[in-house]
């Protein structure tokens, strides 16, 4: 009997997949507890609109990332902090300040976990952080760190 799976069945597939299972199985496994559905014209078809519709939502996803990467190549987020008498800054610029400031200075909004510290930033100067979107898509974050006046 052919099946629809709804969620990741081990040894069977993944959420999504049409699958071949034994009868006995679908009826009194599968269906039961909705794991599956059975592979009617009308569920292939939805099926097949929603593998479109996450094909077309990954896309768009994708070009806004590109879009972002681009905007960061003009951008330097500029930002202050206190520090002691030797250069050194009282704790360190986080990943979230960042996020926060690149927001604040140029409208772009990149989640505090998409940023990529390689070690804190805990010394005036200026820094290049990744931001990594998926998709294998990632781009560079110009963070310049200057003494609170």
């Amino acid at each position: 009997m052919k099946v629809i799976l709804q969620q990741d069945v081990r040894g069977k597939g993944k959420k999504g997949q049409m699958v071949e299972v034994a009868e006995g199985y679908a009826r009194n496994y599968l269906l039961p507890r909705k794991l599956a559905l059975p592979a009617t014209a009308d569920t292939i078809n939805t099926m097949k609109m929603q593998e479109k519709a996450k094909k077309a939502e990954e896309a768009r996803l994708k070009a806004e990332a590109e879009a972002t990467v681009e905007k960061l190549k003009s951008c330097q987020v500029r930002m202050t902090a206190r520090a002691g008498s030797n250069g050194k800054l009282f704790g360190s610029i986080t990943t979230q300040e960042i996020s926060d400031a690149l927001k604040e200075q140029y409208g772009i909004e990149i989640p505090r976990q998409k940023l990529v510290l390689q070690e804190p930033i805990k010394a005036f100067g200026n820094y290049e952080v990744k931001a990594k979107f998926g998709f294998e898509i990632s781009g560079t974050v110009y963070v310049a760190v200057y003494e609170q006046k």
